[in-house]
């Protein structure tokens, strides 16, 4: 079963720009302000946590942006990054398969969303791990 078109921005919106859905959903009364963005060696799975198979290079730590359209595009089933994104610079070595969306800065915060980075990210100590805008989280 899908979501209606209008429908799938609309919850998206809410999630990635804090934006209210009229007469259904309020922001909240202490909303969080940042999503954090993560990276996995392999599929966190849809039983998953923020920490499942979570990158742990040295100098390795989730992204926190904004909840705002300056940082995510939100269109249909599709989010989209508004521009390019840095990690911290790295002091160890890791593949990145897999990135996700969710709730906390450290711990077994909630996924939002995950997917497949492609082409991975080959991190070797002194690199900046990077996401790009053209990363597109798509709503099944």
């Amino acid at each position: 079963m899908s979501k209606g078109n209008t429908f799938e921005t609309d919850s998206n919106k809410l999630i990635y720009n804090a934006t209210a859905i009229t007469n259904l959903a309020q922001n909240g009364v202490s909303p969080i302000g940042s999503i954090q963005i993560g990276l996995h060696t392999s599929d966190p799975g849809e039983g998953g946590n923020e920490t499942t198979n979570e990158c742990s290079y040295s100098g390795y730590a989730r992204l926190a942006l904004s909840r705002s359209s300056g940082t995510f595009s939100c269109s249909g089933a599709n989010v989209s990054l508004q521009g390019v994104q840095f990690f911290a610079r790295a002091s160890g070595s890791q593949t990145a398969t897999h990135f996700h969306t969710g709730t906390a800065s450290s711990g077994t915060g909630k996924i939002f969303h995950s997917g497949t980075i492609t082409p991975n990210l080959i991190i070797i100590s002194g690199v900046v791990p990077m996401m790009r805008q053209t990363t597109i989280i798509t709503e099944d």
